[in-house]
């Protein structure tokens, strides 16, 4: 996500950055230079320009400070116009008083919008808010049979009827429904369709006075850059559309789509998917996005990320048993474990402040299936082994090899590793993170 982007910008910015003084040929330079970069990305030219306008207005006469460069002064000021430019602050939910909160999701067909639906009633189950699903695509085949398979998943319910085409039908009963359970919210997900398809637009009109949604949230695929702002536009003319969810954007390197929506249309990004998993649905934060592209890190997402990976009762077993017996190979596996919920290291690599895409490229050229190896590698072994790696000598090592379908090498810097995580974790007092057994100090074993 925005990687291309990111790339370029830092590679502008570090031209600038160690300036003791920037002249305002030196910005013009530079800002043509960032006009470029964003053209490229599909960021939208009107956008692009009046973005540079208000850059170039509050760069030009900044001097230096004693503890910060003219060029550091200019990477801040970009960041609150892209912060500003990605819709200043966090949106979320709007959430009725009087439940149901009744959410309608719209879009093109194939923007994942039925996905997406089961994604955020699964997010907001998470978060203590009970959501249904309404299936009203009654065109699409197999639309209702996606929608039920993905809420049996999920565990979360399904309202459908079968015998008729009538949405407003479906969606008043499915509502009535979720009153009776006491549903906290209703998540309504229709038909796809295109912006110009005057009938099927005439439905979603007659389905908006129906039900009165508190959100319409439009679904669009972040890949299609500018033709995802037009979309939205189309939308809006007809409906009352709230927010957007950008789909698909691990694979958009560029972000014209999220770098553009908001400024055209005023709808703010309220969640953005980034994987195919069903808890790849992120809340949208503009000035957390903005640093990530800036590569400033995103620290706060990284922290909320691990308190809802780990698990919280399984870490202090951990921490128990490292305090009284010190920790073994099985306990190695089992943080290991923890730390897989994080997502691939590339992802969380993004979130640290500094982390260059030269850096990302470098792990990007590893292995991704290095924690299954190692996984391999302990589980091949006895439980005298894992409890007492010592013993292992070079029968024992190849057998654990040959049964993991791993070199000897692999097994043999796996241990070595592993006895220097001991020393590190004995002179820490078997601790981590001011005194708390922490399972991402494993990080770097991966």
């Amino acid at each position: 996500m925005f990687d291309e982007l990111s790339e370029k910008l830092e590679a502008t910015f570090a031209r600038l950055r160690g300036r003791g003084v920037l002249t305002e040929a030196d910005i013009k330079e530079g800002l043509r230079e960032v006009r470029r970069v964003l053209l490229e990305a599909d960021v939208n030219f009107q956008l692009t320009r009046e973005f540079l306008e208000r850059v170039e207005k509050k760069a030009v006469g900044v001097s230096q400070l004693k503890t910060v460069s003219p060029g550091q002064q200019l990477v801040k000021i970009v960041y609150d116009e892209l912060t500003a430019m990605l819709g200043e602050q966090r949106e979320p939910l709007k959430m009725s008083s009087v439940p149901p909160t009744v959410v309608m999701m719209v879009g093109l067909q194939g923007s994942g919008k039925t996905t997406t639906a089961a994604k955020l009633a699964r997010k907001l189950k998470a978060e203590n808010r009970p959501a249904r699903l309404v299936a009203c695509d009654v065109y699409r085949p197999a639309a209702i049979d996606q929608l039920e398979t993905l809420g049996t998943q999920l565990d979360v319910p399904v309202y459908a009827e079968r015998d008729t085409n009538d949405v407003v039908r479906i969606a008043k009963n499915g509502i009535d429904q979720a009153k009776r359970a006491r549903d906290r919210v209703v998540i309504v997900d229709t038909a796809g369709r295109l912006q110009i398809d005057d009938d099927m637009m005439q439905e979603l009109e007659r389905l908006e006075a129906a039900i009165h949604p508190d959100e319409i949230l439009l679904v669009a695929d972040g890949m299609t850059g500018q033709d995802a702002v037009k979309i939205a536009q189309g939308f809006d003319q007809r409906l009352h559309v709230t927010g957007v969810v950008l789909t698909k954007m691990d694979g958009d390197a560029r972000g014209g789509a999220a770098l553009s929506i908001y400024g055209v249309t005023k709808k703010p990004i309220k969640f953005i998917g980034v994987g195919e998993k069903s808890d790849a649905l992120e809340d949208f934060h503009p000035e957390r996005m903005a640093g990530r592209i800036l590569q400033q890190g995103d620290i706060v997402s990284l922290v909320e990320k691990a308190q809802t990976a780990f698990d919280a009762d399984e870490t202090k077993r951990l921490e128990k048993k490292v305090r009284k017996e010190g920790m073994d190979l099985s306990d190695f596996l089992a943080a290991m474990k923890q730390i897989e919920r994080l997502g691939p290291l590339e992802g969380l690599l993004k979130m640290l402040p500094g982390v260059n895409t030269k850096m990302l490229k470098q792990v990007k050229s590893a292995d991704p299936k290095r924690l299954k190896h190692l996984e391999a590698i302990v589980l091949s072994m006895t439980l005298a082994e894992r409890k007492k790696p010592e013993i292992m000598n070079g029968s024992r090592r190849a057998r654990v090899a040959k049964g993991a379908g791993r070199p000897i090498s692999e097994v043999n810097r796996l241990l070595e590793q592993f006895r220097e995580m001991q020393k590190m974790m004995k002179k820490a007092g078997g601790m981590a993170g001011g005194g708390k057994f922490n399972p991402a100090m494993f990080r770097g074993m991966r």
